[in-house]
Formats: C-alpha cells, sequence, structure tokens
C-alpha cells in the first residue's frame, strides 16, 4: 500500500478505536446502572415522584384534608379483591383501565374486547372510591396500591376534542356543541361543526375547577400533591407502566392490558396530529391554554416547547 495512503489512514484508523473504545465504555457503564429492566423502570418511578413532590411544595399544594374531596374520590375506581385504586383521567387510556378493573374484579375468563365502550362507563359494577363512606374511603388510600396515568397536557386536549366534538356522540356533539356556537357565532343557527379554535375558547372562558372532567387539568381530577399515588404512569410508556401495575398487584398472568380503541378506523391522537390542530391557534390562545394546565406541564414533567417535543415523539 502506498506509504501516504497508510500515513493518512492510521490516523483515522486510531481514532475510530478510539469512539469504540469510548461508546463501548458509556454503553456498559449505563447498562451496568440498570442491569435490570425493574430496576429502570423503578428509578423512573422515583425521579416522577421527586419531580412530583418538589412542584407540590413549591407552590404550596400540600393541604392534608380531613375528608377527601367528592370530585377527586368520584374519580377513584376501587377493585377489592387486588387492593388497586385507580384515578381515571380521560383520553388517557381510561375506558381500557376500566374493562381492565371489571375482568380483575369479575374473575371472569373473557377478553376485554368482549365488552363495550358504553358499557364498562356505565356499569355499576366497578365501584367509585364517592360510594364509601368516610373512613372506609381512608382506609382504602391508605391500604390499596394506588395509581394515576398522565398524558402531555395539549395531546390530550386534542384528542378530547377529536373524540368528543367530532363525533356524534349526542351530549358533546350537541348540547355542548349548541353552547359553543351560541358563545361564538354570530349565526346561532349555524351547524357547521365546532372548530378547534372555538373549543379552546369555550375551555378558556371557564374556571378550571367548573371544567368537563375530559378536558380538565389532570392534576384537579386526582389531588397527586395530597393523595401519594404508588405508581405514576404515562400514557407515553403505557405499555410498560401497565404491566407493572397488573404486576404489582398480583393480576393474573393471562390478564394483559388492552389496546383497543373506540373508534378504530382513525389514527389515535399522537404528535403529528396535535401539531397540525396547534398550528390553527394564535399565539395568544397557545400562552393561555399553557397557563390553563401549567400545574400538570409542571408536576409530571411535559415540555411546554411542544413544537419540538411533538416532532421527536412522532
Amino acid at each position: 500500500m502506498n506509504q501516504k495512503v497508510v500515513v493518512f489512514l492510521l490516523p483515522n484508523f486510531l481514532f475510530g478505536i478510539f469512539l469504540y473504545g469510548f461508546f463501548s465504555k458509556r454503553q456498559k457503564n449505563l447498562t451496568d446502572a440498570f442491569p435490570d429492566p425493574t430496576e429502570y423502570w423503578l428509578a423512573t418511578q422515583n425521579s416522577r415522584k421527586n419531580t412530583l413532590g418538589s412542584v407540590c411544595l413549591k407552590n404550596n399544594l400540600n393541604k392534608p384534608r380531613s375528608k377527601l374531596d367528592s370530585q377527586v374520590a368520584n374519580q377513584l375506581f376501587v377493585e377489592h379483591k387486588h387492593k388497586f385504586i385507580y384515578c381515571e383521567v380521560p383520553k388517557v387510556g381510561c375506558s381500557n383501565w376500566k374493562r381492565t378493573i371489571f375482568l380483575l374484579q369479575s374473575g371472569l375468563n373473557a377478553k376485554p374486547s368482549e365488552i363495550e365502550h358504553d358499557d364498562i362507563h356505565q356499569t355499576s359494577l366497578i365501584k367509585r372510591l364517592a360510594t364509601y363512606p368516610p373512613a372506609l374511603q381512608k382506609e382504602f388510600l391508605s391500604n390499596y396500591t394506588k395509581v394515576m396515568f398522565t398524558r402531555h397536557p395539549l395531546e390530550r386536549l386534542v384528542s378530547a376534542y377529536r373524540d368528543k366534538l367530532l363525533h356524534s356522540e349526542p351530549f358533546y356533539s350537541i348540547t355542548v356543541a349548541n353552547r359553543i356556537r351560541a358563545m361564538f357565532r354570530k349565526n346561532k343557527n349555524s351547524t357547521e361543526k365546532v372548530s378547534f379554535q372555538e373549543f379552546v375558547n369555550f375551555i378558556l372562558a371557564k374556571p378550571p375547577h367548573t371544567l368537563d372532567i375530559h378536558w380538565k387539568p389532570m392534576f384537579l381530577l386526582c389531588d397527586p400533591c395530597n393523595i401519594h399515588y404508588d405508581i405514576l404512569g404515562k400514557y407515553e410508556t403505557l405499555g410498560l407502566d401497565s404491566e407493572r401495575v397488573l404486576e404489582v398487584i398480583g393480576a393474573p398472568e393471562s390478564l394483559q392490558y388492552p389496546s383497543l380503541k373506540r373508534y378504530g378506523s382513525e389514527k389515535r391522537t399522537y404528535g403529528d396530529i396535535t401539531l397540525e390542530y396547534l398550528r390553527q391557534l394564535t399565539s395568544e390562545q397557545i400562552e393561555k391554554i399553557k397557563k390553563l394546565y401549567e400545574m400538570d406541564f409542571f408536576l409530571f414533567n411535559y415540555t411546554m416547547k411542544y413544537e419540538d417535543y411533538f416532532s421527536l415523539n412522532d
């Protein structure tokens, strides 16, 4: 081989060896830190809880009460056989969690897909914590495994709009839609679907604690600063977190969290769709909606730089 070529290639070869060694060592260090996936998951849980705890403290949200808020108690579902309490956050996989709770409770050897969406939301077989007296509520909260799941606030908002205002569910597509039209349209007889901008303006016009549960801030639904959840799951890691929840509560190995979707032919609300809707808003609307969900962003460690977030997670 030509001597000049050797002289040129040798430094690059040596640099390549250095890089290989550096990144191999770095990967080994990461692997050594969490050789077991369970350890990694537990570390993630600790990180989420630490973030939540520090934000609660900083914003003076720790306010112990002698009695649980009735609206919060209404969001909590109790499954006694496995001593499990789940806080319902709509648009964060709650229908599938209700299916799971029903199967855990009933012991039926059935598939989640056999349980209809409307049936699972209307059944009285799944008990809310609000149906129990305060003393029992306190006992269950002290002794049961408590779980809540969150989702990026803006993605959850877009998902709620698509699900409730663009489909034919009477209460939302007619009753709520008519209220929105009456507030923002000169032509009161207009029947065009409510736009995302109108939907956002409708939400911004109301006090946060009075909002519908499908777009009410998550921290107001589940009160995580005063109810110490054992597991903080995220929609973004739904598969792994759900698997761990079922493992922790001792669910049958045959039971898996389902991935059923009400409108199966539609694409799920992920990054590309979320960005498409957010770009319909003015900068002023964006800032106001960020302010509305500010505590959800901080408590659950979601970034407000949504353009970068959804582009990276698409």
